[in-house]
């Protein structure tokens, strides 16, 4: 009743302003009268506010709102250390009971650094992570990608990841994989798409190369980036995951649209001119239409060489957001030059969190197995390019030194013989 989306929540703000209005009537001092009508602006503003909220389903709880504006989430944080990870592993084996991960999994931030950019990523790893079945296993990842303006804790905070997937890890609707959350802009002021600014910020390397990099030596038991990794976002983590999937051949073998679109918008960036300033609105490919194709996934799906390795996908959006429909369906039709029956999940509702959140059941349980069964098919082919690498032969012996010829008496000769002597090797 008292949650940011609560009944009881909105009567509050409407009777504290009905309130403050009778005081502006009733009293008789101006001093007083103008306070008053200062004080009717918050439970107007708040109202206006959580009427937005309630409308994009975003905040479901106080603690979600908190711990996402805030970027407090409870995740402790731990410094990397070394490229290797060791440090971040014994802190997190410090830190955490083993019982508990074999049956929850673990959640953990730390900070990973390429192409000059230093930014948090959460991962979290399931908890057959920590089970003796899966000692010899090395896990698939999924790269998920929050929205904008937002952060990697909206993921475990607003979407509930960690709870959906631990149902459905429960009900084997899926299977187990490493979630990797990385912060996509630097900060909730910031759109920056993902994208390889010319002569600027390097986004797209960081979140496609750096990221899955790192987590690879940081996580001794996880798939090298390849097709058992999957990419998927929400929003403009949706834009992100197709066209880091279709830009990056090979790197990862899947991908997840959420209400996602399919070409740049104009990215706000800080000015150049004021470091740490306000941001501004810039189109980062201005000057670079071929750049901007580049990074059109409409375009780019149909420019791609027949022989890439293609990426799987999987769609959703809110069946009453029109414009998300109609790009979904749109890609999926070009999808389907390259990929038959790719999945299209058409949810109740607009462009919100309430989507997202429905959406993201169905995804993992489509992923995560495809996933799994890449794993096994890679761990086959290297069993088979092992069984098939012929064993060195051992040196053959040196060949007897054979007896001189005896003399004729009419030798051929030298370099005329009647029959051609047998060439050696």
């Amino acid at each position: 009743m008292l949650e940011p989306q609560g009944t009881g929540f909105f009567l509050i703000l409407i009777v504290a302003f009905g309130a403050l209005l009778v005081w502006v009537a009733l009293t008789g001092q101006v001093v007083f009268r103008v306070f008053a009508g200062c004080l009717a602006f918050l439970p107007a503003m708040a109202f206006g506010i959580a009427a937005v909220n309630k409308y994009y389903d975003y905040y479901p709880t106080w603690g979600a709102m908190f711990a996402d504006l805030s970027g407090s989430t409870g995740v402790p944080d731990y410094e990397s250390g070394s490229i290797t990870g060791k440090k971040v592993q014994q802190d997190v084996a410090k830190d955490t009971d083993a019982a508990e991960d074999a049956e929850v999994g673990t959640t953990f931030a730390t900070t990973i650094t390429g192409s000059h950019i230093s930014r948090q990523v959460i991962i979290y790893e399931p908890p057959q992570y920590f089970q003796k079945a899966y000692q010899h296993y090395r896990f698939p990842a999924i790269e998920l990608l929050h929205g904008s303006p937002g952060s990697p804790d909206a993921w475990i905070d607003v979407l509930d990841v960690e709870d959906t997937y631990l149902a459905l890890l429960a009900s084997g609707k899926a299977k187990p994989a490493i979630l990797v959350m990385p912060d996509t802009d630097g900060g909730m002021k910031y759109a920056l798409q993902c994208l390889n600014n010319p002569g600027g910020i390097q986004d797209m390397t960081f979140v496609a190369r750096d990221v899955p990099e790192a987590v690879y030596k940081l996580i001794p038991m996880v798939q090298p980036p390849g097709r058992a990794w999957g990419v998927a976002g929400y929003s403009e983590g949706g834009y992100c995951a197709a066209n880091i999937a279709l830009n990056n051949s090979g790197q990862f073998g899947f991908a997840g649209v959420l209400s996602g679109y399919f070409y740049p918008l104009t990215s706000q960036v800080p000015a150049a001119s004021k470091p740490g300033g306000k941001p501004v609105l810039k189109n980062v490919f201005a000057g670079h239409p071929a750049l901007r194709l580049r990074n059109t996934p409409t375009w780019l799906i149909l420019h791609l060489p027949g022989a890439i390795s293609f990426p799987q996908f999987w769609l959703a959006a809110g069946q009453a957001d029109r414009g998300d429909v109609q790009a979904a369906e749109q890609f999926r039709q070009l999808v389907s030059l390259r990929q038959l029956n790719a999945p299209l999940d058409l949810v109740p509702g607009g462009h919100t969190g309430k989507v997202w959140r429905a959406a993201l059941a169905p995804m993992l349980s489509w992923m995560t197995p495809q996933l799994s069964a890449a794993v096994t098919a890679d761990a086959a082919a290297a069993a088979k390019k092992a069984h098939a690498t012929p064993a060195q032969p051992a040196p053959a012996a040196k060949p007897a030194k054979s007896a001189k010829p005896a003399k004729t008496a009419n030798p051929a000769p030298r370099g005329k013989h009647a029959t051609p002597p047998a060439r050696k090797g």
